[in-house]
């Protein structure tokens, strides 16, 4: 037994000397990226918080309105940025929010285009499965250290280790909505004569944008729900007054801010939800 233990996998020593060398040599990329968050969350940020807290809700509820055509989704949502702005909580929430719209156009970004290339190339997804599961499963607080050694304390590591966590969800319902397409449909588009690209883009998306939609709104929830730990690299948001409440045992405090980020979470998902 001991001279298994004497002679264990150098896993922890391995990740650290790759990290460090990626520090090392690819510094330039790392601080171009934080610059290009950066100047993203500072955008969402600044369309969030510069008109009238009213101005904002307005806009929700006229997207609301688009997506769902529903006067009680539209009336819950009104109800809820009320609830929010009647508790104080409009400037966390604008910043958990400003985290959720940076995490989505990454997320997306990336899983969209990363989803429809498995669903074409089943070699890819057997080797990308895999990774995913390890991006999944490997405990979020593991890429808050990575994310400090490239990008320091602040935002952008908290986007980071948002994304890396979030990021197989889209992946992974895309391929699900594109790989499902009907075999009929293929042949079809086939028989008429379009080609790949037309096929992707009449067929194959239009069928899995259910999927896609629901992508969109677990890269959400998954993101607000990484809320909290985002704040222990200095995220702003709500995160940062349950901390507060865990450091100090405030009960009040802490049910207040942890309701709030429920009212947000339910708001998001009834503004997005794709009814069959």
């Amino acid at each position: 037994m001991n001279w298994i233990t004497d002679h264990k996998f150098p896993i922890g020593d391995g990740a650290e000397t790759f990290f460090l060398w990626l520090q090392d040599n690819f510094a330039w990329f790392f601080d171009g990226l934080a610059m290009f968050m950066e100047a993203l969350i500072d955008a969402i940020l600044w369309l969030l918080q510069t008109p009238h807290p009213l101005v904002i809700i307005a806009v929700f509820v006229a997207i609301t309105w688009i997506l769902q055509r529903s006067w009680k989704t539209c009336l819950f949502v009104l109800l809820g940025f009320l609830f929010i702005l009647n508790q104080g909580y409009w400037e966390e929430t604008t910043e958990s929010l400003t985290l959720v719209l940076s995490a989505c156009v990454f997320c997306m970004a990336i899983g969209v285009p990363v989803g429809i290339a498995a669903a074409h190339r089943p070699g890819f997804y057997r080797g990308l499965r895999p990774i995913l599961d390890l991006m999944q499963t490997l405990p979020t607080f593991v890429y808050l250290i990575p994310a400090i050694v490239f990008f320091g304390i602040g935002m952008v590591p908290g986007l980071i280790a948002t994304v890396i966590f979030v990021v197989p969800a889209p992946i992974r319902l895309t391929h699900l909505g594109v790989s499902s397409t009907p075999q009929p449909l293929l042949e079809a588009a086939q028989a008429f004569g379009a080609t790949d690209r037309q096929t992707l883009y009449k067929v194959e998306l239009p069928y899995a944008l259910p999927q896609i939609m629901a992508g969109l709104n677990q890269t959400i929830m998954l993101s607000l729900s990484m809320v909290v730990i985002a704040a222990l690299v200095g995220a702003d948001g709500l995160g940062v007054p349950v901390l507060r409440a865990i450091n100090t045992v405030n009960i009040a405090l802490g049910f207040e801010s942890g309701f709030i980020i429920v009212v947000v979470a339910i708001m998001l998902d009834r503004m997005l939800r794709m009814e069959n």
